[in-house]
């Protein structure tokens, strides 16, 4: 059965940038902290109220990197595959990583505790090979340290929003 979506929660918002030029991707930023991801009904709603054609609005959103169409996941991994990761082993603990989650790259796990990324540098080499999860940086990893890494925020709860 289809998640119904509480609209209402969007009204702040357009109340906000109403009559504004350019509120388009400010809108689309902040229904996403709201939600999570953009979902089609957040999407439609955003076309009526800002009078942006829906084929308009889909345009923005698949292409900036920062918008998502699907739901995320509570943590979200960044597995480095850069050069210097890449020598030290980033291949192995990707490896590691997709089979403890049991999702690929791109994907978020069924308990939407976990969306795995891949990125081509994080910018901290020295500490080859390096993860993000959230804001957090996890370096030197092997494989096994990596799937260590992950059980600790299985055990967290949900992250706090900044």
């Amino acid at each position: 059965m289809a998640e119904i979506l509480d609209l209402s929660r969007l009204d702040n918002l357009f109340e906000e940038h109403q009559g504004e030029d350019g509120a388009l991707i400010p809108v689309l930023q902040e229904a996403q902290n709201i939600y999570g991801y953009l979902p089609e009904e957040v999407l439609r709603c955003i076309s009526q109220k800002l009078k942006v054609p829906l084929s308009k609005i889909y345009g923005v959103v698949t292409f900036y990197a920062q918008f998502y169409l699907d739901p995320r996941g509570r943590h979200v991994i960044k597995s480095c595959q850069g050069t210097a990761c890449h020598v030290r082993g980033a291949k192995g603990v990707l490896e590691s990583l997709i089979r403890e989650l049991k999702v690929k790259p791109g994907g978020t796990t069924a308990d939407l505790n976990f969306s795995l990324e891949t990125v081509a540098c994080v910018g901290t080499c020295f500490l080859a090979p390096v993860m993000m999860i959230d804001k957090d940086y996890h370096s030197k990893l092997t494989p096994k340290r990596a799937v260590d890494v992950l059980k600790k925020y299985s055990q967290k709860p949900e992250r706090e929003e900044a």
